[in-house]
């Protein structure tokens, strides 16, 4: 398929790399450079739809004619930021934290048109419920599969799935990095639908 305009992914993520590919079009990666900082007093969905306009920005003067894809997530728990954990330490932590617990996974989709300006842009909420967990099952399952780059500590689309009662969300894809349903009706608004 012939792709009337090249497509551009704002994120050097392997998870959201992989969810775009799922679509079948042709796109390039490219790494923003912006502060990712939450700014004192914003809520998670506002930071998250933030930096995806600004990740989205900020590589639009290397492809000026192109249809740019700026996404982040901000998740939270009872009010706190639930980052990426790094180490198996914190990740124990983390999981013990959200043990029977419920956390907030705010994505936020831009699609920039470099060549005309316009920006179209959502934020996706993924509740995640968290079964209640004992120190053997969160061992088992940071030894088996490191989730250290991942908000939470669990990969919904790995062996996390055993950690989670219910997840709640209108995009299932939202809680990896890249809501594709949100993604797939702002393309065919910009004149590239994927089916087309």
């Amino acid at each position: 398929m012939d792709q009337p305009r090249q497509l551009v992914l704002a994120s050097t993520s392997r998870y959201r790399r992989e969810l775009l590919e799922r679509l079948g079009l042709r796109f390039e990666t490219a790494g923003p450079h912006c502060d990712e900082s939450a700014l004192p007093g914003e809520a998670a969905p506002e930071t998250a739809l933030r930096l995806s306009l600004l990740k989205a920005r900020s590589v639009a003067p290397r492809f000026a004619d192109a249809l740019i894809i700026g996404s982040d997530q901000v998740a939270a728990s009872e009010g706190r930021p639930l980052g990426k954990p790094g180490n198996h330490e914190s990740a124990t932590q983390q999981l013990r934290g959200l043990s029977g617990k419920a956390a907030d996974f705010h994505t936020a989709i831009a699609l920039l048109d470099a060549r005309s300006g316009a920006m179209q842009s959502r934020v996706v909420r993924c509740r995640v419920v968290f079964r209640v967990l004992d120190e053997r099952r969160i061992e088992a399952y940071l030894r088996r599969e490191q989730p250290y780059d991942c908000a939470g500590s669990a990969k919904a689309e790995g062996l996390g799935i055993a950690l989670i009662a219910r997840m709640e969300t209108e995009d299932p894809t939202s809680l990896i990095g890249l809501p594709l349903i949100a993604l797939t009706e702002m393309l065919e608004r910009a004149g590239m639908p994927v089916l087309g």
